[in-house]
């Protein structure tokens, strides 16, 4: 009987951080379905790997949703969570992601400004053009990096962090995420994930100040596996490097 792989692969490990590639449709921390969650699975991969007894230091510096794949920080000591959560507050982080959407973006690349209000009950953000009350300012660059069968793939750098916000500016800007309905997608995917992927960080290691730069392969996914076929020369031209062949 062939082995179930792990929801998840460890892309970089040291006694401060361990920072792992997600795939879409666990949990980071536990919520009210009672689903098993990373910070669960991450402890007892530690318990067991490091013969530790007891309760396991692990934390979440930042989160990615559910439906959503990729790189998660989590902090193994308090000294560095909370100098991972300075590096975040103070965006002192570079992240890159990227998504797949049907519709072409209007340029090639561009900077979208919104502004963001949650809906705390249903688990949603509205973007408005303009500032309303309670509502918090969202940036994000994007560029075209290709296109698959009337699908295009998207590179974007977010430049605040605010919940959703991928997910609602590109629906925004008329470009929703594949299998994204929550935010305008016309149907889901049959396991409800969807393709956007947190594939780059950058930042200054919390305790040893060197720089670190992970990168995650994409979802073992047919769709995804289709752009790995993107024309050579454009991948050369626009400097994308695939880790996951």
């Amino acid at each position: 009987m062939k082995k179930k792989l792990p929801p998840y692969q460890v892309v970089y490990e040291d006694n401060h951080l361990l920072i792992v590639n997600k795939e879409p449709g666990i949990l980071v921390q536990s919520d009210r379905t009672g689903d098993a969650s990373l910070v669960e699975i991450l402890r007892d991969y530690i318990k067991e790997k490091y013969n530790k007894p007891g309760d396991v230091f692990l934390h979440p510096v930042h989160r990615l949703d559910r439906p959503v794949s990729g790189l998660v920080v989590f902090a193994r000591t308090s000294k560095a969570l909370e100098r991972m959560m300075e590096i975040f507050r103070k965006r002192q982080v570079q992240k890159t992601y990227w998504a797949v959407v049907r519709r072409k973006p209007p340029e090639e690349s561009g900077k979208l400004i919104s502004w963001l209000v949650k809906d705390e009950a249903k688990n949603q953000v509205t973007t408005y053009t303009h500032e309303v009350a309670g509502s918090q300012r969202a940036e994000l660059n994007y560029r075209v990096l290709g296109k698959i069968n009337e699908h295009y793939l998207l590179e974007v750098d977010p430049i605040t962090g605010r919940p959703h916000q991928i997910r609602a500016q590109l629906a925004e800007m008329g470009c929703p995420i594949r299998g994204d309905i929550k935010y305008g997608y016309d149907r889901p995917t049959p396991d409800k994930k969807i393709y956007l992927h947190a594939r780059r960080l950058y930042f200054q290691h919390p305790v040893k100040k060197e720089p670190l730069i992970c990168k995650a392969g994409l979802p073992r996914d047919p769709f995804w596996e289709e752009f790995l076929e993107l024309d050579q020369e454009e991948i050369k031209d626009k400097n994308i490097d695939f880790l996951y062949e």
